[in-house]
């Protein structure tokens, strides 16, 4: 059975950056159809009971960084744990990965999801600021002009749309997997992914 596969995610999310790469060569290998799907956490966050980062209580942000070090590490990837611009806004970059998606399509879009990843995690730099987007365009081989594309009602609707479909789908965290209607939570549930994907 061919399955396709709601990707759910916030760009800016460490746990989106450290499965991010893990799961489009999952996608690619299984063969499986992706849609690429940024959602605007802070409005899942007050409906689900989650809290942003610096409103948790002090253990819980601390194991965070425990649990980071530890997935790096295991993972070979990469990782400043506590990046320059971080917490940082993400709606531009989400918007923007949208606009990718309908105007360059799914692969284009999954490579900048990727860079705006690294662009957090490893090279420490602020993904709100629009100059940084523009670089990060232009070194995926994407134009600038669509930064632009990016701030229109059209993208804005989209990517609002997304967020209700997420909304519906009962996901709460980034990133998650939807995959024909069942909801995997988290890039440590990737394995079961995989699993349900050979179904």
């Amino acid at each position: 059975m061919r399955h396709a596969v709601d990707y759910y995610f916030a760009p800016n999310s460490p746990w989106t950056y450290i499965g991010h790469a893990r799961f489009a060569r999952m996608a690619e290998e299984a063969g499986v159809s992706v849609r690429v799907l940024p959602m605007d956490l802070g409005k899942i966050f007050p409906i689900s009971g989650g809290l942003p980062l610096p409103k948790r209580a002090p253990q819980r942000q601390a194991y965070r960084l425990l649990e980071l070090k530890r997935f790096g590490e295991a993972l070979g990837l990469p990782l400043v744990l506590q990046p320059r611009f971080f917490p940082v806004a993400a709606d531009l970059a989400a918007r923007l990965i949208v606009a990718t998606d309908m105007d360059h399509g799914t692969a284009a879009a999954m490579r900048l999801t990727g860079a705006v990843g690294a662009a957090v995690w490893t090279q420490e730099r602020d993904i709100a600021n629009a100059d940084t987007l523009s670089a990060v365009l232009t070194e995926c081989g994407l134009d600038a002009a669509l930064l632009a594309r990016a701030q229109t009602p059209e993208i804005l609707a989209q990517y609002e749309q997304n967020t209700q479909a997420a909304i519906d789908a009962g996901v709460f965290g980034a990133p998650s997997y939807v995959v024909d209607g069942e909801l995997f939570w988290g890039q440590d549930r990737l394995d079961f992914v995989a699993r349900r994907l050979l179904a």
